[in-house]
């Protein structure tokens, strides 16, 4: 079974909407795996968004997944990776499809309440930095 990682962001978390984004990837077959609620670090949110440093929206994405709680979790179900970006709809809400997370629940395309993992390699990579043991 494939993983993904999944980040319910901190304007999701604020309007208590962990509950019904959680029950969407449910009612789609996935399965939470892990979970972790935590108030990103500013190491963290910049290793996470790493690949982004240097462009015009890089301050913007660190202020903000660093203004409060955020949830982490790790998704498994057959073809999860692109399962989950589907549900989750385009970055901008305005441009997701109807019914999508982000067309149900985003404010803008900052605010847009979920994040999640492109790629196998990501999964790997945002694993380390959010799901970490200490």
């Amino acid at each position: 079974m494939e993983k993904t990682l999944v980040i319910i962001k901190p304007d999701a978390v604020e309007r208590n909407l962990i509950g019904q984004i959680i029950d969407t990837y449910e009612r789609n077959n996935l399965k939470v795996i892990q979970m972790n609620m935590l108030k990103p670090t500013l190491e963290q949110v910049q290793k996470h968004y790493s690949e982004h440093q240097g462009k015009f929206f890089f301050d913007r994405l660190v202020e903000y997944l660093t203004s409060g709680d955020i949830v982490v979790l790790l998704l498994e179900g057959k073809g999860a990776i692109e399962r989950v970006r589907k549900l989750n709809g385009k970055t901008n809400p305005e441009e997701a499809e109807e019914g999508t997370l982000r067309k149900r629940f985003g404010i803008d395309h900052t605010r847009n309440s979920v994040h999640a993992s492109d790629s196998e390699e990501k999964v790997a990579y945002e694993s380390a930095i959010w799901l970490a043991k200490s």
